[in-house]
């Protein structure tokens, strides 16, 4: 594997571990805890991230098609810390997978997405998940601090 995608895995497995750090220890109820209106849950973020990855480095980098229904993402509950880890960590080694088979010139290739009505360069594909996850984690650590507060009266 180049070393592109080495980097690449070792920055996105820092983030999952990101995302692991911020939900560890909580209860389903914590788990499912919504911060506001317009807001998600930890399950759901943690779901969504998951799904994400899946189609950016799955179906766009990788023409493997995850059947992918985004919508379903935002409907989770009920899940445990176990299940979303378990999520997180089979997108990964999807990821490790997929980025196993790239090339350096697979990177200026364009991919049509089935799901937006554009075509996507398999880098800016990468790129965005990269970027997409780092979010997330951003949003995930400072829901932690919010729901620690919260429970420290």
């Amino acid at each position: 594997m180049d070393s592109l995608f080495v980097d690449y895995l070792n920055r996105l497995e820092a983030m999952h571990d990101g995302v692991k750090e911020a939900i560890a220890g909580l209860s389903p109820e914590a788990l499912a805890w919504v911060p506001g209106p317009e807001m998600n849950s930890f399950s759901v973020l943690v779901t969504h991230l998951a799904g994400s990855e899946r189609f950016w480095i799955g179906d766009m980098a990788g023409q493997d098609d995850s059947g992918r229904v985004r919508a379903e993402e935002f409907a989770v509950t009920g899940l445990t810390e176990v299940e979303l880890v378990q999520r997180l960590d089979e997108s990964f080694a999807h990821s490790q997978q997929v980025l196993s088979n790239l090339l350096l010139t697979d990177l200026d290739k364009f991919h049509d997405s089935p799901v937006h009505s554009e075509s996507f360069r398999v880098s800016w594909s990468l790129m965005h998940n990269l970027e997409h996850v780092a979010l997330h984690v951003g949003h995930m650590q400072i829901m932690r601090q919010m729901w620690d507060r919260k429970e420290q009266g």
